[in-house]
Formats: C-alpha cells, sequence, structure tokens
C-alpha cells in the first residue's frame, strides 16, 4: 500500500515538474497564455494521460492530414435597424484554406483567407481584408520542438470607440492586427534531472483602418504600432526519490521593444522552487527568487500643453526626450499553493505570493470528463501588452482546434475549440492599446460534444492597470483601470449528409476607467445554413444580428443577410 501511496505521489510531482519545465516564461506575463506556472484558461497544466490513452491518442495521430483550399463568392446585405441608415450591399470573392494536420512529429491547425470587397452602393468602398489563425508544433528531436503560430484579423482600435462585432462598411474604429510567434521549447530527462528550456520571438503590428469615434469629454488612449519581444528561459530540477520532494531552479529573461513612444519591457528573473508531496493526491508548492523589471517611454510631443496625435490617433513621439520609467521593481519574490490531482483528468493548481511590490493570485482548473468534454479555468496576474500578450496567448492555444469565423464578416471568431480544450483571445483583442498594463482576471472554456452538437464556450473578466510616467505629458493616464467581461459560444450540428448548420453568439462589456468617458456594450447572434450541391461545391445563407451602445453617446443595431457559394478543391 505504501509504495502504491509513493508511486502516486511522485507521479504527482513530475507532472508538477514537467509542467513548470517549459512554461517559465510566465514568471513575466501573467495574462491568459503565458504559461503553466501561473497556467490561466487555455494553458491550465491537463493531467497525465495513462498507457492506454496514449496509445489511442498515437494511433489517431499517424494519418490525420486535411487541407482544403476553396474559393468563394458571396452576396452580402447589411443595414441599421436602429437608426434607419441606409442599406448597404457589396459581394465578396475570397480565397482561402484551412488546414487540420496531425502526425507523430507534426501538428498543427490553421485557416487563412483573402477577402476582396466589392461596395455596390450607400459609398461602400472596395476593400481587401487578410485573416487568418494558425498554430502548429515540430518535433525536430527527442525532446525538441519548433512551435509557432500567426494571427490576422481585425479589431477594435480603442476600447471607449464602437463595437459593432462586423469590422465592415465605413464603420469606425477599426484596426488590422497582425501578430506572429515562433521559437524552439526542450524538455529532456537526462541522468535523473529534468531540464527544460526555450525561447520566443514575436512580431506584432496594427494598421489603423478607421479611428475610434469618441463621446465629448473622453480622454483616448494611444493606439498600438508594432514591437518586437523576446522570452528565453531555462530550468532544471528532481523528482522526488532520494530526496522527499521535488525541486527546480529556473531563470529567464523578457525584453519587448515598441515603435510607440520607444517603449522598452525589460525583465529577468532566478528563483527556486519545491514540491512536496503530502499524499497520493495532493502536493504542496513553494518558490523564493529575485526578479528585476524595468518598463519605460518617451514622452509625446507636446503643443501649447497638448500632446500631439497623428492621423491615426497615435501620440508622436518626442525623440529629444530621454525615456522615463512607468514601472520599476527588483527584489524578492515569493509563491506558495497546493495541487490537486484525484485523476488522470482532473487537476487542481491554486497559489499566492508576493511580486510587482503588491499580493498575487494565480491558479488553474482542468477537468477532461470524457474524449470529447475539456472544462478549463485560469485565474492570472502579470505585467503585459498588446504585443506580449498575443505572443503568449497564441502560445497558449491548443494545435488541434476547429477554427470558426463570422459568417457574415468573414473574421475568425476570437475562442478556438478542439478535442485538447480551447482558448480565447478576448483579452487581447478588445482594444489595442499601446500602453503597457498590469493585467489581472479570470477566463474559463469548455468545449464538448453531445446529441450531435458540437459546441463551446468562452467567458471571462479581465482588469487592466494602465501604467504611464508620473512625470510624462500624459500621466493621467497613469493608474487607470479598464474592466472588461466577455462571453462567446459557438455551436454546429451536421444536419445529414450533405448539410449543416452552424450557430455564435457573443457578449461584451467594457467599463471604461478614465473619468468623464462612457462604457461600452455590445452584443450579437449568427446562424449560418450550408448545403453541398455537387462534389466540392457548397451553398451558403447566413444571417446575423450585431447592437452595441456608447452610453449617451452612439448606438447601433445591425441586421445582415448573406447568400453565397463556395468550391473546395
Amino acid at each position: 500500500m505504501r509504495t502504491t501511496t509513493l508511486r502516486h505521489a511522485a507521479a504527482l510531482a513530475a507532472l508538477l515538474l514537467a509542467g513548470t519545465a517549459t512554461g517559465a516564461h510566465a514568471q513575466f506575463s501573467g495574462d491568459p497564455g503565458s504559461g503553466a506556472s501561473e497556467a490561466p484558461a487555455g494553458s491550465a497544466s491537463k493531467p497525465e494521460p495513462g498507457r492506454k490513452e496514449k496509445r489511442a491518442e498515437g494511433r489517431r495521430a499517424q494519418r490525420q492530414v486535411d487541407v482544403s483550399p476553396y474559393l468563394e463568392v458571396g452576396q452580402v446585405l447589411t443595414a441599421d435597424l436602429k437608426n434607419g441608415g441606409d442599406v448597404l450591399t457589396y459581394t465578396n470573392v475570397a480565397v482561402g484554406v484551412d488546414a487540420a494536420i496531425v502526425t507523430n512529429r507534426a501538428e498543427l491547425a490553421a485557416s487563412l483567407r483573402y477577402e476582396h470587397r466589392f461596395g455596390w452602393n450607400g459609398g461602400l468602398s472596395d476593400s481587401d481584408t487578410i485573416s487568418g489563425l494558425a498554430r502548429g508544433r515540430i518535433e525536430l528531436a527527442r525532446g525538441l520542438n519548433l512551435e509557432g503560430g500567426a494571427l490576422a484579423t481585425r479589431t477594435r482600435a480603442d476600447g471607449q470607440g464602437a463595437d459593432s462585432g462586423l469590422f465592415i462598411g465605413n464603420a469606425s474604429n477599426v484596426a488590422n492586427l497582425y501578430s506572429v510567434y515562433a521559437g524552439p521549447t526542450l524538455t529532456r530527462r537526462i541522468g535523473g534531472l529534468d531540464l527544460g528550456a526555450g525561447y520566443r520571438f514575436g512580431y506584432t503590428k496594427v494598421d489603423v483602418d478607421e479611428p475610434a469615434l469618441l463621446a465629448p469629454g473622453s480622454q483616448p488612449q494611444d493606439i498600438f504600432d508594432s514591437s518586437t519581444n523576446h522570452v528565453a528561459w531555462a530550468s532544471v530540477g528532481a523528482r522526488p526519490g532520494d530526496l522527499p520532494f521535488g525541486w527546480q531552479v529556473s531563470g529567464g529573461y523578457e525584453r519587448e521593444d515598441a515603435s510607440q513612444l520607444d517603449q522598452r519591457f525589460e525583465g529577468k528573473y532566478a528563483r527556486a522552487d519545491v514540491t512536496m508531496p503530502i499524499g497520493p493526491t495532493v502536493a504542496l508548492l513553494g518558490g523564493v527568487g529575485y526578479e528585476d523589471i524595468e518598463i519605460g517611454q518617451r514622452d509625446p510631443v507636446v503643443v501649447n500643453g497638448v500632446p500631439v496625435r497623428d492621423a491615426d490617433g497615435r501620440f508622436v513621439t518626442d525623440k529629444s526626450k530621454p525615456r522615463q520609467l512607468s514601472f520599476d521593481t527588483s527584489g524578492l519574490i515569493w509563491d506558495a499553493g497546493v495541487m490537486w490531482q484525484p485523476s488522470r483528468r482532473t487537476s487542481l493548481t491554486a497559489r499566492v505570493g508576493r511580486r510587482y511590490g503588491d499580493t498575487i493570485y494565480t491558479g488553474s482548473f482542468s477537468y477532461r470528463a470524457d474524449h470529447a468534454t475539456t472544462i478549463q479555468v485560469g485565474v492570472y496576474d502579470g505585467l503585459s501588452s498588446l504585443g506580449r500578450g498575443l505572443s503568449g496567448g497564441l502560445a497558449a492555444l491548443p494545435t488541434q482546434f476547429d477554427p470558426t469565423r463570422n459568417p457574415i464578416g468573414g473574421t475568425i471568431n476570437p475562442c478556438v475549440f478542439g478535442q485538447e480544450g480551447g482558448g480565447c483571445l478576448n483579452n487581447q483583442l478588445g482594444n489595442a492599446t499601446a500602453a503597457q498594463y498590469r493585467s489581472r482576471g479570470v477566463q474559463a472554456t469548455v468545449s464538448s460534444r453531445f446529441a450531435g452538437w458540437s459546441y463551446g464556450v468562452g467567458i471571462g473578466y479581465d482588469q487592466r492597470k494602465l501604467l504611464a510616467p508620473v512625470l510624462s505629458p500624459i500621466a493621467g493616464l497613469n493608474g487607470i483601470k479598464d474592466e472588461s467581461y466577455y462571453l462567446f459560444l459557438s455551436a454546429g450540428r451536421q444536419l445529414d449528409a450533405d448539410s449543416d448548420l452552424s450557430l455564435s453568439g457573443y457578449l461584451n462589456y467594457f467599463d471604461n476607467g478614465a473619468p468623464g468617458t462612457s462604457d461600452v456594450q455590445s452584443a450579437g447572434l449568427s446562424a449560418a445554413y450550408a448545403r453541398r450541391f455537387w462534389r466540392g461545391l457548397t451553398g451558403t445563407a447566413a444571417a446575423s444580428l450585431n447592437a452595441f451602445d456608447q452610453d449617451g453617446f452612439n448606438s447601433q443595431l445591425i441586421g445582415s443577410a448573406l447568400v453565397g457559394l463556395r468550391y473546395n478543391f
């Protein structure tokens, strides 16, 4: 009996060490997707599968290659039903490819689409849009993987502005966002030691299509332009055996350089962690270390006491001024917690600690009810930005998912779901602010299949505390707390051999922390029916209803419909 208990305890500690070996970069960016040691939704540590499950997954993973290029033509009608606005019609022509690849050494999920829109009336001009989402992994050698991800989508330029959910027509507050990350990760066990290391490079770019239309008296934030970020980390540890506890020593370095106001984030840390099993399903966690983080930026150009902005709403950088610190911390960090793993399908981790000169709370929960149902919950707390947040968010997405799109606008939906679970990018996509910020919140995802339906739900809360130099002309932004609440759901069902139905909906609420500014709420529902007529030729009919309201300033109720044809090669 004691031998079995020790074996279970050792397995529990091994799972913890394996989960943190490649997640050391989470010591910096605590937003969703930042890693296992502060595991939020989408990156919560998964219970270790048993031998039968591993063999079954291996058999499923041998020959699953599905690459489907397509050509699509559609006619769209959209109208503002509340304000009696113009009825807009346009034709879209799109080419794209959807891919799902799973082999013994590679995994990839991707959807890429280029669309050209021909406007017909209402002053709607022609436009081009590139959108897509990809996440993949290639095993280069035993324990050595090359991972990457990419995102191209349209989003809100300013959280205070309109949120139509469609980003079509001449709508304001629209930005085109592009983000990519790539890097190797290493996880090996050598001579009784668990080794982990990794590097990640990320690049993010935002192009403003239509600046935000803000209520009088609003204090607009700066809009993100571009940034590069680098993260490197390494760890070494041992599982319980010679010692009654597991241990790990880790360290890392992260840097981000943003073009807007010559912003720079630089952080480094070193720490030691101990895992003490106190039973077959419970272990105590503890860690202590040192961190040094600095965030700085230059002032904007000021004329007559007012910061100067360009045509896209961005502050103009004053190159003659030195960089000022907006955040500076160094010293001792620590955290303590507990992990509970009553079965291979269930895992719960909770931590409390001291970082950033403040108390932090983080945790994760993962439950796999069966092969088709996964529940993930995460609580996060850390420093982040649009660029670093997207790199971490993409890295946390599963490598096997079904990418879905808005049937009218064609944009990638913010949440994805699959057999590995789900992940959402709502936190990053709701506001293209250039500010660095403290990010705290909770996110949960559920994905399942039941009674012929496949469905997914993503829900969360996020608080951003903006950081700016206290002696800067934009010091008024420092300490502002913006809060957002979001819900996304999708469902799909194959009706027969040649037709299927898909549904989706969302609900967003943005609580603006700046004084004298309005909050923004939005919601939408959409449905699409597709039927195959002949070989790869499919017809689609879709409808949607989207609404948003800027308190006391602007509101719309937009109805849209689409009919189209797609040919899959």
